[in-house]
């Protein structure tokens, strides 16, 4: 059935793809913007070092439920003028934006915190169904085209948002420093900026972009299935996860070790650089915030070089596979984090934020390209959220338990921190390369041997 189905979507235009992207530009945006600033945020307003992820904690708590929720209650979703995935990028976008305002303003951790908490539940509410928007739309042939735009996008989005706070201090001249408690200047309009795009991105994709209406078989099933309610969906959901196709159960344990890494370096990347770069003390510190800005620009940097690469990534996994693909990049990834701790200069920063950029433009597409033809076409929301359980997980553990683990093994060091990351998308590459397997098929096309396997059984 599903393959059936993808042949039977209509191929689309350059144009079109790039429409139904767009909104991942926005809502990338407003991630790129809490990620590489919230640690800078939480230490302003008082925080220290170990108390960093625990303040992390409330939104990957949520994000657990609500990934998977979102994408069963999507999946069911059916209105003639908005569709079934387009409702949740315009519920999401406005109250995302809306926290975005509000974030530079707290005046208090437990502000800042509640704040990110909402901006992650309804960022999730506004990207989960995007992934399936893709599945939903592309014909099998444009898909892996469908998650490059969509990194692309991502890539662009986070660049411009990631460099905003430089921007705003060295074009615009706004202050980038702050007394203990409250937020510079030239973070605040960044984070105003990012509500601007992140709602009008979404808008764009939701205007631009029509669904295809569902079968009248499809629309009998989802009237069914909408009068299970709480208890339907939750079992639906336990169901779904207790019987993960295989290939899903191995590139979900690739994504668990990959995004602690990832955290990590959001976590602490540019206050390491503030602190053991540049060698400053804290918030009220001018040396402290010319290394965080410069952090952030070097992070924008990074999402450049993915948009740039992801140009390339399709014809390297034509030709090297998906798998061998993946994890070279993510070791390309590893050495960037591992290398920060080699820096005398700070310009070789960029060289560092190479390797991850060319990891994250890989993360951002290859494991929902290796997931491609596995999923039930009625379940894909339903499996994207579940999927999204194994970047979740790994922030609530990095959340709950880094901390002691900086107090009593890392001394508080935040490049360490950075370091330990790199080792961790070492594991994930070992892991992606030795028990993912390749095959060729005969028209060519490079696919997992689980994928057959599951093909065929369809």
């Amino acid at each position: 059935m599903n393959l059936k189905t993808a042949i039977e979507n209509p191929k689309l235009s350059l144009i079109q793809i790039i429409n139904m992207s767009i909104g991942f530009f926005g809502i990338q945006f407003g991630w790129d913007l809490q990620r590489a600033n919230m640690g800078r945020i939480y230490e302003g307003l008082g925080a220290n070092a170990d108390q960093v992820p625990l303040l992390f904690l409330a939104a990957p708590l949520t994000g657990l439920l609500v990934q998977p929720i979102i994408g069963y209650m999507s999946d069911r979703t059916w209105h003639p003028k908005w569709g079934r995935r387009r409702p949740y990028f315009m519920v999401g976008a406005i109250i995302s934006s809306i926290a975005l305002i509000f974030m530079p303003n707290s005046s208090a951790l437990w502000m800042a915190a509640g704040l990110l908490w909402v901006l992650d539940v309804f960022g999730n509410v506004s990207m989960e169904p995007f992934r399936a928007f893709v599945t939903d739309k592309l014909p099998d042939s444009q898909v892996n085209r469908g998650f490059i735009m969509q990194s692309m996008m991502i890539g662009l989005g986070g660049s411009i948002a990631s460099a905003l706070p430089w921007l705003m201090n060295n074009v615009f001249h706004l202050t980038n420093t702050a007394a203990q408690g409250s937020i510079p200047e030239n973070v605040k309009f960044s984070f105003y900026i990012g509500a601007f795009f992140f709602f009008a991105a979404v808008l764009w994709t939701v205007l631009t972009t029509k669904e295809y209406p569902p079968t009248a078989q499809e629309l009998e099933i989802q009237n069914k299935e909408g009068k299970k309610g709480f208890a339907g969906g939750a079992k639906e959901i336990f169901d779904a996860l207790k019987n993960m196709p295989k290939r899903m159960q191995i590139v979900s344990l690739v994504q668990f070790f990959t995004w602690p890494g990832l955290f990590l370096m959001w976590f602490y990347y540019t206050t390491a650089v503030a602190v053991n770069v540049f060698g400053g003390k804290d918030a009220s510190d001018p040396i402290y915030a010319a290394g965080a800005d410069f952090g952030s620009l070097t992070l924008a940097y990074y999402s450049v070089i993915t948009f740039l690469f992801a140009l390339v990534l399709p014809t390297i996994a034509d030709k090297l596979g998906r798998k061998t693909t993946h994890a070279l990049c993510l070791l390309c990834g590893a050495l960037g984090l591992i290398s920060v701790a080699w820096v005398t200069d700070k310009n070789m920063l960029y060289v560092c934020m190479t390797g991850v950029g060319i990891a994250w433009a890989s993360i951002l597409s290859m494991p929902y390209a290796m997931l491609s033809g596995s999923l039930p076409k009625n379940k894909i929301g339903i499996y994207m959220g579940i999927f999204n359980f194994f970047i979740v997980l790994p922030e609530i553990m990095s959340s709950l338990g880094f901390g002691w683990l900086m107090r009593n093994v890392l001394n508080n060091d935040r490049l360490l921190a950075v370091q330990l990351g790199g080792g961790l998308m070492i594991l994930a590459a070992l892991i992606c390369y030795f028990f993912i397997k390749e095959t060729k098929n005969t028209n060519n096309l490079l696919t997992t041997e689980l994928e057959i396997e599951e093909r065929r059984s369809v």
